[in-house]
């Protein structure tokens, strides 16, 4: 009998479980201050709507073994987005709603063998935002998680950045490359690739001009600046121009730093407008928090007329940055109940329940104790806050 959790899968102890609980809660508080409301998509997908029209590489997707093309959920902005256009379709936009629970994802491991990865995910989804409203919605979304971290108690020491990218801006600087090497030019920037860069057969003054956009990055106001240089004065720069400055005040106001990277886009292709990822410095290295965007061309997929604007928090890094006896409030302690002889059992579970029914928590010890002193005993090593011990 295998004795070891899949690859990739984890046994969590009682605190991790209640560290996890706690943080969900508290992200779930802010959720419901700012109107949203709760969903809860399926673990199990059609695989047609996992891959999110290609967003989601194949390989990522955990398939199950039925008759039909079944998957286990990679993330859940694919599945809620779904949800919103077929039955949530005659609800008054925009919809908010978030939701939490496990995602899993294929991965290869350094030895090149197949693993899961298993994560807690919670994060909002804001749907039915038309064009003239998506500047609205992505100063809320990004607003909500600077007040989830308020919330969480990330603060300046935890060296909070938040990246800003842009999928309409990096396609206006890839229309001056020509068509035959946008893709792997995207690529190379995306994967801040240098080599992939000084390989491309583009002039000489072009591969110059993409390797000082590779390190374009940093103040928001100067990266403005640079862009507009490169593209000229638009309007999609001075959409983003006013969602960066609705968000900076509090931003500053939090410590949390909001760095512009033309080039940066998260993991998954979901995104075809603002993206945007949430990086701490962790106790060994930097951690990846949250991440989102953008994604109208999926709600279109799935026959909805107005975009989406979501996020996702990874609730274990986010365990991992605090620390896990700082996530987990204690419980409150146990009282142990203990009985002398095994005709008292009915009056040692008379007294277990009357504990109960005063909201105080009270385990049984299952085997009769002789003594007073040794039921204590046994309460101690067991972490127990009380002994009740029930004799004649």
């Amino acid at each position: 009998m295998a004795l070891k959790p899949a690859a990739g899968a984890r046994d969590l102890n009682p605190r991790e479980v209640d560290s996890n609980r706690w943080l969900c809660e508290q992200l779930a508080e802010v959720y419901r201050r700012w109107g949203y409301a709760e969903v809860a998509p399926p673990l199990v997908e059609r695989l047609e709507t996992l891959e999110a029209g290609g967003g989601i590489r194949d390989r990522e997707l955990v398939r199950l073994a039925s008759d039909e093309p079944l998957g286990l959920r990679p993330e859940m902005t694919a599945s809620i987005a779904r949800a919103a256009c077929t039955r949530l379709a005659s609800r008054p936009r925009p919809l908010r709603l978030w939701s939490s629970g496990p995602v899993l994802r294929s991965a290869i491991s350094d030895v090149g063998q197949p693993r899961l990865e298993e994560r807690l995910q919670s994060g909002v989804e804001l749907l039915g935002a038309d064009a003239s409203q998506a500047l609205v919605a992505d100063a809320e979304l990004l607003r909500l998680l600077l007040a989830c971290l308020r919330q969480l108690r990330i603060t300046a020491e935890h060296k909070p950045t938040l990246l800003i990218g842009h999928h309409a801006v990096l396609s206006a600087l890839l229309d001056q490359v020509p068509a035959e090497q946008r893709l792997a030019t995207r690529q190379a920037l995306v994967s801040f690739d240098p080599l992939a860069l000084a390989e491309l057969q583009l002039p000489a003054h072009q591969r110059q001009g993409l390797q000082q956009l590779l390190r374009l990055r940093g103040d928001t106001k100067a990266v403005l600046y640079q862009l507009e240089q490169l593209l000229g004065p638009s309007e999609l720069l001075e959409q983003l121009a006013g969602t960066l400055n609705s968000v900076a005040a509090t931003a500053a106001a939090q410590g949390v730093r909001v760095q512009l990277d033309p080039s940066f886009q998260p993991h998954f292709d979901l995104y075809d407008g603002l993206v945007l990822k949430l990086v701490c410095q962790g106790p060994v290295a930097p951690l990846a928090l949250a991440s989102g965007g953008r994604y109208d061309a999926l709600v279109a997929r799935f026959g909805g007329v107005a975009g989406g604007m979501g996020f996702g928090f990874d609730v274990e890094a986010i365990r991992d940055l605090l620390g896990t006896e700082a996530t987990a409030p204690q419980r409150p302690g146990t009282t142990l109940v203990a009985y002398a002889e095994a005709g008292q059992l009915s009056a040692a579970l008379d007294q277990l329940e009357g504990l109960h029914r005063q909201g105080e928590p009270a385990e049984l010890l299952q085997n009769p104790i002789a003594t007073r002193e040794d039921a204590e005993a046994i309460a101690a090593e067991r972490g127990c806050a009380a002994c009740l011990w029930v004799a004649s």
